[in-house]
């Protein structure tokens, strides 16, 4: 019986962009790898689709649609005569398809909870390592880019900066499904206005109020979408429940949950213990595991983290105060009094359910400035170079506090 040859340049139908091109056969058995399949499992947005149902797009669809606009960007730069190999091309490709392979379920609530000390960049630089040992070296170079190592620095630019491939993609994906139209930024027009000048990645002067419009729908994405306070409150929930969990796993107390999901509740998992078993089971660890571990923790003995639980499952969340002044000592004390009092809670274990934080948002970080070319041939800084005046304003970070605490006490 003879085998069929598999057809690795395949097209992808995207929502946004409509059809994706996968370059070669190298990028397409790097896809089909179970280590990228997983982030078909892992969404891009956690909890924000209890604020916006339709936000349950996820990793995959955002490193697929990143693939598609850095293709974008390197014949936009060729066109310009920027001599990009097909080898460098290929580094790219891969280098952002990879860049979130190490994110957690649920993004950063594991980071926070029951993965410590070790980033998603770090973990996602293990993948690649490991990805480029199967493909006997090939991601070398892509590897090189990830890390800035590479003599071309506007190639890393690509992959992290304030105008680089990652944030274009998620700003109009995000806008898109959660139907918040202010993030529908214009990706094919920055990308067009892109060039390179000494080295770096700056934007032609003719695209100076695209960039103005990202970024302000940067800033309104953040405060209307990504720190909405539900989403907020849920995020801080769930990292309470991991946190609760593991705190029962050190006491050898029963968790129903998958055997991926055990591992890292019953081993104290860090920076220096993180091996490559770790990352093989790490590789299994999806949203699936949390959210099935969740609804078994509903019915489980200890009331802390069956109440947690119910109160995610259900979508009966804390109530969150948001404010732009921190909240005194005897602010947060008085509701840790009601929770006492209603509930019989223990005070150790009332900052479960009352906890107070900060969130903060800077739009634009001048000290890795957004650079724009005028035609004489200079470059200036966007926050100097735009008559846009709340453009200056989005370079102060903006910090605010919330306190967390039961409904009706």
């Amino acid at each position: 019986m003879k085998t069929s040859k598999t057809n690795k340049l395949k097209i992808l139908n995207d929502p946004i962009y409509g059809f994706i091109t996968i370059p070669n056969s190298l990028i397409f058995d790097i896809i089909e790898h179970p280590y990228f399949q997983r982030l078909r499992r892992v969404t891009q947005m956690g909890f924000s689709n209890l604020v916006y149902p339709g936000a349950n797009h996820t990793r995959f669809h955002h490193a697929i649609g990143c693939m598609h606009l850095m293709q974008k960007a390197v014949r936009v730069l060729r066109f310009k005569e920027i001599e990009i190999s097909e080898d460098e091309a290929n580094a790219l490709y891969i280098a952002i398809l990879l860049h979130d392979i190490g994110h957690g379920a649920f993004s950063h609530a594991l980071e926070n909870s029951i993965v410590n000390g070790i980033s998603h960049e770090e973990i996602s630089l293990k993948f690649m390592k490991k990805l480029n040992e199967e493909f006997g070296g090939k991601l070398n170079l892509a590897i090189e880019i990830f890390e800035g190592k590479y003599e071309r620095g506007f190639f890393n630019q690509l992959i992290s900066s304030q105008l680089d491939i990652d944030r274009l993609d998620y700003l109009k994906r995000d806008s898109f499904y959660t139907g918040v139209t202010e993030g529908n930024i214009s990706s094919d027009r920055l990308i067009a206005m892109m060039n390179i000048f000494d080295n770096e990645l700056v934007i032609e002067k003719k695209g100076i109020y695209s960039v103005e419009n990202f970024l302000i729908a940067r800033r309104l994405m953040y405060w209307q979408v990504y720190l909405h306070k539900t989403g907020l409150v849920a995020e801080n929930m769930l990292v309470k429940i991991l946190q609760r969990a593991k705190e029962l796993a050190t006491q050898n107390v029963a968790l129903p949950a998958t055997k991926t999901m055990q591992y890292f509740l019953y081993n104290q998992i860090t920076k220096e213990n993180f091996t490559d078993e770790t990352l093989i089971i790490f590789s299994k660890l999806d949203d699936y595991d949390v959210l099935s571990a969740i609804k078994e923790w509903t019915n489980h003995s200890d009331t802390i983290l069956s109440e947690l639980s119910n109160m995610i499952m259900n979508r009966n969340l804390l109530k969150i105060n948001i404010q732009d002044q921190e909240f005194t000592k005897e602010e947060v004390a008085k509701q840790v009094k009601k929770l006492i009092s209603k509930f019989d809670i223990e005070p150790e274990f009332a900052h479960y359910f009352v906890f107070e934080g900060t969130v903060s948002n800077q739009a634009y970080n001048t000290s890795n400035p957004i650079k724009i070319l005028s035609k004489n041939g200079k470059t200036v800084d966007i926050a100097t170079a735009s008559d846009q005046l709340n453009l200056q304003a989005l370079t102060k970070p903006v910090e605010k506090f919330y306190l967390c605490y039961p409904k009706k006490m």
